[in-house]
């Protein structure tokens, strides 16, 4: 597979390489795989919290009422 990267990004794999004694590949693949294993945790958070949204167990809360708490607690400490 090639990629094509913007000059600056390709400069800034390079010097990353130059200073771990590493290949730019491996840069990159070390990169790519991280990205991959955070997305996949972040899927797996979302579905359970959106498992717990519609089976009940975590209830959501109005938008505007909790910033108007927040707005009603800045007054307050403000005074």
């Amino acid at each position: 597979m090639d990629v094509h990267l913007n000059p600056e990004l390709q400069t800034k794999i390079e010097q990353r390489a130059a200073e771990t004694s590493r290949t730019p590949e491996e840069i990159i693949e070390e990169a790519i795989s991280g990205y991959f294993e955070k997305l996949a945790h972040v899927r797996e958070k979302l579905g359970r919290r959106y498992n717990e949204i519609k089976s009940g167990k975590v209830k959501l809360l109005d938008g505007e009422a909790c910033f108007e708490a927040l707005r009603r607690r800045e007054r307050e400490l403000l005074k």
